[in-house]
């Protein structure tokens, strides 16, 4: 009988460790849920992804990403229900889409701090009619343990289209994913700095002419290649692909072209072809990195939205050395520094309402813009 017991005691003390080390392994302190795409979109989930792991490495911290089956607020919050019931303590959530999604997380679960990229917490569904998720008015509070970070794309954009114009282009395109505010921006400031550059040479009006296009996607398709192999056959010199992974079709469509140029997004994607002139880089991973350590180390409060633009260096071009412009001919970093100041000082403001944006407008004189 005592030995019975002593075998059954065993087997449930052995129960109860597989138990606790299946958890264990569950146990992943840091989480990312990803946007439209993977973590190797070599874009925005992958920008995000980068910073909370080497986060999470450099503070021997366990990490994991979680893949939404659908592109839906309920997956999203289910994603990260999955990611708080592995032991999620931080969730970073890539993108605009995710904002109806962390509105009602914020509260379900307050103890968990959410890092929303992009975006802003708030439970209007429809910006038309002003419907809402809980059918109550609308609700924009942030959480304190709410951290939502926004970047100035159109800032970003302005580098690109100057570098592009200063670089002698006067063929330029821009195919944006979705007319979503981030990709606004992008697109604006891309008019707003080939205008600049054109004025800075005198060219004269018309000089520079610009194809505008957003593709309804972020993901590779055969008929972005096809639409950005028209372009280039038509004497567009360099696109400005704000597309996510969608951008890799104008690649490829410019791999297959003499003399074609992309400007990428998001992250440095200069290592995805030998076609990428620079991107127009926001500063996905170190401020990812930095919000983790503000609350690891520093125990801040989340509750508000920041902006980070060129005074903190939040966004620009890749220009760690004159490596990073040897795909110019004739722009260069010297150049690029002094623009950029220009833009941190604020000598130059870069103008950013996406609200019914005027993109022929933007061009003035100088920058011919057709919208397709």
């Amino acid at each position: 009988m005592k030995k019975s017991r002593l075998l059954a005691g065993l087997v449930l003390l052995a129960g109860i460790m597989l138990s606790v080390t299946g958890c264990r392994e569950k146990t992943y302190k840091l989480a990312l849920v990803t946007d439209v795409g993977t973590i190797n979109d070599k874009s925005f989930n992958q920008g995000a992804w980068e910073g909370l792991e080497k986060y999470a490495k450099d503070k021997k911290m366990t990490y994991q990403y979680y893949q939404p089956k659908q592109q839906t607020t309920n997956d999203y919050v289910e994603s990260a229900k999955v990611a708080i019931e592995n032991g999620a303590e931080v969730v970073v959530t890539p993108g605009y889409l995710f904002e109806n999604a962390i509105w009602q997380l914020q509260t379900e679960h307050p103890d968990v701090k959410f890092i929303l990229l992009d975006g802003s917490p708030h439970n209007v569904i429809d910006w038309d009619t002003m419907a809402t998720l809980d059918g109550e008015d609308p609700n924009y509070d942030i959480k304190d343990n709410v951290y939502s970070i926004f970047y100035a794309e159109e800032e970003a954009g302005f580098y690109a289209g100057y570098a592009s114009v200063k670089e002698g282009m006067r063929d330029l395109g821009f195919m944006g994913g979705m007319a979503v505010p981030a990709v606004v921006r992008f697109g604006m400031g891309y008019i707003e700095g080939a205008k600049y550059a054109a004025n800075e040479l005198e060219l004269d009006d018309g000089a520079v002419t610009m194809k505008y296009t957003y593709l309804n996607s972020f993901i590779p398709d055969a008929a972005h290649q096809t639409k950005a192999a028209a372009w280039y056959g038509t004497g567009t010199e360099v696109i400005f692909a704000a597309a996510g992974g969608a951008g890799g079709s104008v690649m490829k469509a410019a791999e297959e072209k003499q003399n074609k140029w992309v400007i990428g997004v998001d992250v440095d994607q200069r290592a995805e072809s030998r076609t990428v002139l620079t991107s127009a880089i926001k500063s996905l991973g170190s401020s990812v990195y930095q919000t983790l350590d503000k609350i690891y180390k520093d125990g801040v409060k989340g509750g508000t939205s920041e902006t980070l633009d060129s005074t903190v260096g939040g966004v620009g071009l890749p220009a760690k050395s004159d490596a990073d412009f040897d795909r110019f001919q004739n722009f260069n970093k010297e150049q690029y520094d002094a623009v950029y100041e220009l833009v941190k000082n604020g000598t130059i403001t870069v103008y950013d309402d996406v609200e019914d944006p005027d993109y022929v407008a933007l061009g003035g004189a100088k920058v011919v813009v057709t919208v397709e």
